[in-house]
């Protein structure tokens, strides 16, 4: 009750105190206090001015001064020194109970002024903007909130609290508990009301009595009136009833003519309506025949039509893989060329640099000394001959490393694919068996998941609606019959139709697809089907002449409208199970019988042969976890062992990657050391070129010599560049391996075309001009320049192949979209066609009722026309008897004068001939005077009167509504008082038991006494419970006592769910993440 009342609290604070200011208030200044919807403490030592904040609270709920106790005039209250005090209380106003939410909206400010001469009140809405000033809207207010100042429960003072603790007395404490819980009040107010009712009865009683007299009169007096006319009417009506009762049996046999003619002529009618309804139904069953047999073949067709698609798209996504493949490398090698192009211009710039700077020095430069030119010749033959033997030894190494550093990362690659199938493989296991472990909690949820869960409690919630209730899913209903090997083959051939429902008519399927929408599981597959068709008998020639089991077979159920849909809906007599894929497609293709529709393999192959087309579908790549298993925990046990294999495997992969990875690390340091012995190598090359340059800076053939030996070098470097570029990359590691490899290479090559050039410019003449230098240069830019124009052209003819593929690529993509927007038509068509399949079958079976029950309509009517028309020929006969009695009482004419005998029948005028004769016979001798002077009579004394029994009635029934509703109240009230009884008894119950104190309180509203009976835990040894004087017993004037009161205090405010205001002087520590408590000090 207690969890009840909270959640319902704190949807709706309205009523709630949000803010408290006082300003100039007896001893505060300006105080402003924050308060929460719940439990709030205002804390602080004596005299801090804690109950002035209790008394701004009954000042602005409209307390006068003496109701609070602490003064006798609302001046009192102004603080000294001051002229003026505010109050301002500020009230939550949202959610359902709000009050005038359209005029005060989330808030509500009530502000109270009080002066040395007058006090006014304001009520202002969530913006501050004044609403009212009346009292009367603050006390609508208050009795809206149910805030009664005056009532303990609301408000507890201090000499209060004091009052009811140090009572003694029963009925004192019964006062307390009957004021305190309104009892007081209504009591009060219905005593009143009582005795207002009983007075104002007896005034009405007293006007009831005295007109009696008069009404007596007149009721005797309309009595003898009315007998005078009754007898006059009764001779002259009597007399009549005689003519029309002669006539009446006429009329009557005559209407029974006409209306057995009438039930003649429709029942006849009849006949052809309801042979051209059996006509009409007949000529739509032929319809429908035809459309089934077409709807049958249509559905074939597609089933091909799908494969072929699925064949298609497949092929098409291959080939737009491949286009994007092929688009995404020539791409790569467009942006290469353009790199290549950018080095040979920037080669071109350095050529004609070099041109012009060997010009220049043509010009400085001076012939060199033969000796020193031979001892160059020599140096550099030996330096090639180093730089040559070093370079094939480091080429050596450097391509055994390679290789055996390649073969590693394919390892590696190799290795990391293993763990991630071997990962992806242990996932699908735990899932896996995941599934199997909730389908062994419930058995449902592997046909449908939690969906179908929601989908057979909205069914349950609605059940009364159903005609019968749904079979669902089919699945759950369904056990294997020769074990767990079929299992595979068994829920591939029925598919969907493991997770659908059967209703029992079209209504039923309406109402369970609106249960699917409520329950999120739009797809459900719903079939038709009459529950009361008894199981399906399959003679023996209509099943597969096959050794091999069919899902039938290996299915049971217990109920037999499964079965039947499993056979008329799914054709499971006519699929056959087998082994593997060879005997399936004997079974399927060879053995030719006629009653197969399907082979399905334990491997997951489907079979099937539609004319003189053969097809096999291979097995679905999604594996999920059986669903018609037997045992579930062996099929977790065999999950669970293979998924430790998996990952035992994994494990192992990971190792010998880790060791291949060390491998790698050891090749690198290899490479590295090679490296180093390169740079120590070829170092030493470097510094005497340089110092060979500083001392033949004066030959020309020297300088010569260099320039072209640079020119040579950066030449080749930019072919090796070139080469390391065109060839695929493994890893970043290759390349600068390559690099070093062919830094080396560089220095070798570098050292060669140096000494041929140096043999060359040696056998020439001393003054040998440079032209022919400069002019291989030219010949060198001319073939840059053609070579750049080639690869132009090259480049020109990459972005004609890039267009074209990109061109295919889209091609490609637009054919695959087109491809599944006809495949999702003809998924949907083929959806939709066996939906007209199953509307078809419907309709032709309830078209069958229809006939068969207008065939036994038209039966019945032949018989009901019969026996009609021999009802006729008597009433004839009867008709011409009647005539003739009836002619000899009285002729027809006369019977038209007197209004003739329509609506009556023979036997109601019979009935009031006899009534009437003898009324006359008893009231003929009993009148004496003439009617005339009995209404003269009558008029006088009712004009008398009539206006004081309409007043007398109205007074009655409104005090017979204020009685009832009087009755009504003290019932509620009666009930009440019970319940706050019993509610007091058991909560002070508890408390004592909480504490381990045993006792009892008493209420009784007969002696008007409340007694508590306790027998404290010092007194254990005396087993009587003994009276208390007063509350002040339980008060023990230390801190753990004090601390453990107001805890169990807060905790009774928490479970009520109300807003409370705690005033104690004890400092009170809030926990501050706790939101239902707040305190102010």
């Amino acid at each position: 009750m207690g969890d009840n009342g909270t959640s319902s609290f704190r949807q709706s604070k309205a009523g709630t105190v949000r803010r408290i200011r006082l300003e100039n208030f007896m001893c505060h200044s300006n105080l402003v206090i924050e308060l929460i919807d719940r439990v709030n403490f205002i804390t602080g030592q004596n005299g801090s001015g804690k109950s002035a904040v209790l008394t701004a609270l009954c000042i602005a709920f409209g307390c006068r001064a003496k109701g609070t106790q602490r003064a006798s005039t609302l001046k009192d209250f102004i603080k000294t020194g001051c002229s003026s005090t505010v109050v301002i209380v500020e009230i939550n106003n949202e959610g359902d109970d709000a009050f005038k939410p359209e005029t005060y909206g989330s808030t509500i400010t009530i502000e109270r002024r009080i002066s040395e001469s007058a006090s006014t009140t304001v009520l202002k809405d969530c913006r501050g903007k004044k609403v009212t000033s009346k009292k009367d809207e603050l006390l609508e207010l208050v009795d809206y909130f149910n805030i009664d100042v005056e009532n303990p429960c609301v408000i507890m003072s201090q000499d209060k609290s004091r009052e009811f603790l140090h009572s003694g007395n029963d009925k004192d404490k019964f006062k307390f508990f009957f004021k305190a819980t309104l009892l007081q009040r209504v009591h009060d107010l219905l005593e009143m009301i009582d005795q207002h009712l009983k007075s104002a009865n007896g005034t009405v009683c007293e006007l009831e009595d005295a007109v009696k007299p008069i009404e007596k009169e007149l009721n005797e007096l309309q009595e003898k009136i009315n007998n005078m006319k009754h007898v006059e009417r009764a001779s002259l009506e009597l007399r009549e009833l005689k003519k029309k009762l002669a006539w009446s049996w006429v009329y009557k046999v005559d209407r029974d003519l006409q209306e057995q003619r009438v039930i003649i002529d429709k029942r006849k009618s009849h006949i052809p309506v309801i042979q051209s309804k059996i006509d009409r139904r007949m000529e739509k069953m032929e319809e429908l025949g035809d459309i089934l047999a077409k709807k049958k073949s249509q559905i074939s067709s597609l089933i091909g039509k799908m494969t072929e698609v699925q064949r298609r798209k497949d092929e098409i996504q291959h080939k737009l893989s491949s286009a994007t493949k092929e688009k995404l490398r020539l791409v790569e090698e467009y942006n290469h060329k353009l790199n290549v192009i950018d080095n040979l211009f920037k080669r071109l710039s350095s050529y004609e640099k070099q041109v012009q700077e060997i010009h220049d020095r043509h010009v400085k430069n001076t012939q060199a000394e033969e000796s020193q030119i031979e001892e160059k010749l020599r140096e550099l033959e030996f330096e090639f001959e180093n730089a040559d033997s070093y370079f094939k030894s480091l080429k050596e190494e450097e391509d055994t490393l390679l290789e055996r550093l390649n073969k590693m990362v394919i390892d590696i690659r190799n290795i990391d694919e293993e763990i991630h199938n071997c990962q992806k493989q242990h996932k699908e296991l735990l899932d896996n068996i995941s599934q199997l472990q909730r389908n062994q909690t419930n058995k449902v949820t592997a046909f449908g998941g939690d969906k179908v869960i929601n989908l057979l409690r909205a069914i349950e919630r609605h059940h009364r609606r159903f005609k019968k209730p749904p079979i669902g899913p089919i699945g759950a209903h369904l056990t294997l019959v020769k074990g767990d090997k079929w299992a595979p083959a068994v829920e591939q051939a029925l598919g969907r139709l493991l997770s659908a429902f059967i209703v029992t008519d079209h209504k039923d399927c309406l109402l369970l697809r609106s249960c699917a929408k409520e329950a999120n599981y739009n797809y459900v597959q719903i079939i038709i089907y009459d529950f009361s068709r008894p199981r399906l008998d399959i003679p023996q020639h209509m099943l597969p002449r096959t050794s091999h089991p069919t899902t039938l077979s290996c299915l049971h159920s217990e109920s037999h409208t499964v079965l039947n849909v499993l056979v008329d809906v799914g054709n499971a007599e006519r699929q056959v199970l087998v082994q593997d894929y060879d005997i399936g497609k004997v079974v399927a293709f060879d053995s030719r019988n006629s009653n197969l529709k399907e082979v399905y393999t334990l491997d997951g192959y489907k079979m099937f042969s539609r004319a003189s087309v053969e097809t096999i579908l291979p097995p679905n790549k999604s594996t999920r976890p059986p669903r018609l298993c037997s045992s579930y925990d062996e099929q977790i046990k065999n999950f669970q062992s293979h998924a430790l294999d998996v990952q035992k495997i994994a494990q192992e992969c990971m190792g010998r990657k880790r060791q291949a990875e060390r491998e790698v690390e050891d090749l690198h340091e290899s490479i590295r050391n090679i490296k180093g012995a390169l740079n120590f190598f070829v170092q030493p090359l470097h510094d005497g070129l340089s110092q060979q340059r500083l001392y033949d800076s004066s030959d020309r053939y020297s300088q010569s010599f260099e320039l072209l030996t640079v020119l040579l070098y950066r030449g080749e470097l930019m072919q090796r560049q070139e080469s390391i570029i065109r060839r695929p990359l493994v890893r970043w590691h290759e390349l600068s391996e390559e690099r070093e490899c062919h830094h080396a290479e560089r220095i070798s090559v570098s050292k060669n075309m140096q000494l041929r050039d140096f043999k060359k410019s040696c056998a020439a003449e001393a003054s040998a001009s440079p032209a022919s230098t400069v002019d291989e240069i030219h010949q060198d830019i001319s073939k840059i320049q053609e070579e750049i124009q080639q690869k132009k052209i090259l480049l020109e003819n990459f972005k004609v192949r890039m267009c074209e593929a990109e061109d295919k690529a889209n091609e490609l993509k637009v054919s695959f979209e087109n491809l599944r927007e006809s495949a999702k038509g003809e998924v949907d068509a083929n959806e939709k066609a066996e939906k007209d399949l199953m509307d078809i079958e419907e309709e032709l079976h309830s078209l069958e009722e229809e006939k068969n029950y207008y065939v036994s309509v038209m039966s019945k009517e032949f018989d009901e026309i019969k026996n009609a028309e021999a009802e006729y020929e008597e009433l004839v006969l009867l008709r011409e008897a009647s005539d003739k009695k009836a002619s000899i009482i009285c002729p027809e004419s006369e019977l038209e004068a007197i209004g003739g005998c329509n609506g009556s029948t023979p036997e109601k005028l019979s009935a009031q001939i006899t009534t009437l004769d003898q009324r006359l016979k008893q009231q003929i001798p009993r009148f004496s005077e003439s009617i005339d002077d009995l209404r003269a009579m009558y008029e006088e004394k009712q004009s008398m009167i009539l206006g004081k029994q309409e007043k007398n009635r109205d007074f009655r029934k409104k005090i017979d509504a204020l009685q009832k509703a009087l009755d009504t109240r003290r019932t509620k009230y009666q009930t009440i008082a019970n319940k706050l009884s019993r509610q007091i008894t058991w909560g002070f119950n508890n408390k004592l038991e909480n504490k381990g104190i045993c006792g009892r309180i008493d209420v009784s509203y007969e002696d008007r006494t409340l007694s508590v009976h306790v027998k404290m835990p010092q007194d254990a040894s005396n087993s009587s419970v003994r009276d208390i004087k007063g509350l002040s017993e339980f008060v023990v004037d230390d801190a753990v006592s004090r601390k453990i009161s107001l805890e169990t205090l807060v905790d009774f405010a928490l479970v009520q769910g109300s807003q409370w205001i705690f005033i104690t002087p004890h400092d009170i520590r809030c926990d501050p993440v706790d939101p239902d408590r707040h305190g102010e000090g």
